[in-house]
């Protein structure tokens, strides 16, 4: 059966935001739960001990945002 509902827009409500100078953020990650977030965390701060990273909750939703997160997260890493 094919489904026909929309999907929910903000399923991943969790985002880890690299802040930037200027008061400029990149989205680096978006997650379901924030147990998950605060584990990415742990992660980047290994990896990139010198860069600013947040852990924040959008409730705008995630329209917005994915073609920052696809264009950028994988540089990141």
């Amino acid at each position: 059966m094919i489904p026909t509902s929309k999907p929910k827009l903000n399923t991943h409500p969790w985002c880890i935001v690299r802040q930037l100078p200027n008061m400029q953020r990149l989205v680096v990650a978006r997650l379901h739960r924030r147990g998950d977030a605060e584990g990415y965390m742990q992660i980047l701060r290994r990896l990139l001990p010198a860069a600013k990273h947040a852990i924040v909750f959008d409730t705008t939703g995630a329209e917005k945002l994915p073609e920052v997160r696809s264009a950028n997260c994988e540089r990141m890493l």
